[in-house]
């Protein structure tokens, strides 16, 4: 079949394809992104595909692969997949390396064939590194070269293959300088080949931009099986390890690390991180209990409510949503009478944990008001439950399990949902309430 050879231009940012080049990307908005590439395809005729009914594919469990490191075997819900192709995102210097660079030990020390390819670094830079880890496995091999087509020629064999990273890393059948997007995707594409043509679980290390999306075009992150992001600050020896994508699992699911001088280990106790049990009850704290995946954390849910001699009080919040914080105080003066309106209002997750569900709200409110009426509220008690906009007081998912995280920390006290049917431990006392001025009610507000 003849082919026929097209140009088009692809948005660095978003991904988007033009037909003609235009300083602004359409799709994105982006300055000075769009690049020319060329493309390949049929210039006519088509092929008759198979088409089967789908009860009569035969369908079966995808094997896992254990990496080593239990934190990472539970965001990738049990290990690698032979065949999948996961991409490994993070800000430079966060410890991508560094975590790929321990599991490649750990899989070595198995057994397993690792193949580490590094376009970035030289050997006696990753050595030194891995001397100092103590990633030293006699079945760890490193490759450290730009050239793609003939580090892969040697990828038969290997076990476990990763490529450090996708933008450093040169495929000779494309054009461009690494890190355009027609070099990833091409590079991509050859790794995914190798993968699935071998059957190896791949890893590949991705760069991301100063917005804190994966760098490349778009279409790089639907290639791949699995998108993880490892995070943190840099002040903080912590690393946040999540799935943004899991075509084989779930992707709820955190690991939590700590850097350390040799090298990153798995956080037993995450609830210990996030909350640090006080002597003393001081107004505008409230206690909750986050679910990240399968996993509980007690949260600190902290506010202050201060007088402003402005006309615009200001609204502040880290770790939630500031339109959410907003939500809640017009909740607050609509339906229990407490008014913001002359004040400054600031809200922190102690911890730098970052909330994205609702179960936190009604201990959000809790420490409004217990803010706003310099009033201490009890210190082993913790608030579970969604506000909704009548100040009704909404059941969250596995209260159970958050309760008895509570319970394992020391708290006596939860006030919940008075719909809330999941089942309770014994060793707490339970506050129902179904509005949220009863909930202020009880606790003396």
């Amino acid at each position: 079949m003849a082919k026929r050879i097209e140009s088009r231009f692809l948005c660095s940012e978003c991904g988007h394809r033009a037909v003609t080049w235009t300083g602004r990307c359409p799709g994105c908005g982006a300055w000075g992104t769009l690049a020319e590439v060329t493309e390949e395809r049929d210039s006519g005729g088509c092929r008759r595909s198979q088409v089967r009914p789908l009860n009569l594919f035969e369908v079966e469990a995808p094997r896992r692969i254990p990496s080593g490191i239990a934190e990472l075997d539970r965001v990738l819900s049990g290990g690698w997949v032979p065949g999948g192709v996961t991409l490994l995102g993070g800000e430079p210097g966060i410890g991508k390396s560094t975590l790929l660079l321990q599991v490649s030990a750990a899989m070595a020390a198995q057994g397993r064939k690792v193949l580490y390819l590094s376009g970035e670094e030289s050997a006696s830079q990753i050595a030194l590194r891995a001397r100092r880890l103590g990633a030293t496995a006699g079945e760890l091999h490193l490759v450290c070269q730009d050239d793609l087509e003939s580090a892969l020629t040697s990828a038969d064999g290997y076990a476990f293959v990763v490529a450090d990273s996708v933008q450093a890393l040169k495929a000779p059948g494309e054009s461009g300088w690494p890190g355009t997007p027609s070099q990833v995707r091409a590079v991509a594409q050859s790794c995914i080949d190798v993968a699935k043509a071998h059957a190896i679980p791949f890893v590949l290390v991705g760069h991301i931009t100063k917005e804190g999306q994966l760098a490349g075009p778009k279409l790089l992150e639907h290639m791949v099986d699995v998108v993880l992001l490892f995070s943190g600050e840099r002040s903080s020896p912590y690393r946040l390890l999540r799935a943004l994508k899991n075509r084989y699992g779930a992707t709820d699911e955190l690991g939590i690390f700590e850097m350390i001088e040799r090298g990153l280990v798995p956080v037993e106790d995450a609830s210990l991180l996030y909350w640090n049990a006080g002597e003393g009850a001081v107004p505008g704290v409230a206690m909750t209990v986050a679910l990240e995946g399968s996993r509980p954390l007690v949260a600190e849910m902290q506010a202050l409510a201060c007088a402003t001699p402005f006309p615009y009080p200001k609204r502040t919040a880290r770790g939630v949503d500031v339109a959410r914080v907003q939500l809640l105080l017009a909740v607050l003066e609509r339906r229990c009478g407490l008014s913001y309106r002359s004040s400054d209002v600031y809200v922190n997750v102690a911890g730098g944990l970052q909330l994205r569900e609702t179960s936190a709200d009604l201990a959000l409110c809790m420490a409004l008001a217990s803010t706003a009426a310099d009033r201490s509220l009890p210190p082993e008690c913790c608030f579970l439950g969604e506000v909704g906009l009548a100040g009704e007081i909404r059941p969250c998912r596995r209260t159970g399990l958050r309760l008895r995280e509570a319970a394992r920390l020391g708290f006596k006290r939860a006030v919940v949902s008075r719909r809330d049917r999941d089942e309770m431990p014994g060793q707490m006392e339970i506050l129902s309430v179904g509005e949220l001025g009863e909930a202020l009610e009880v606790m003396g507000g």
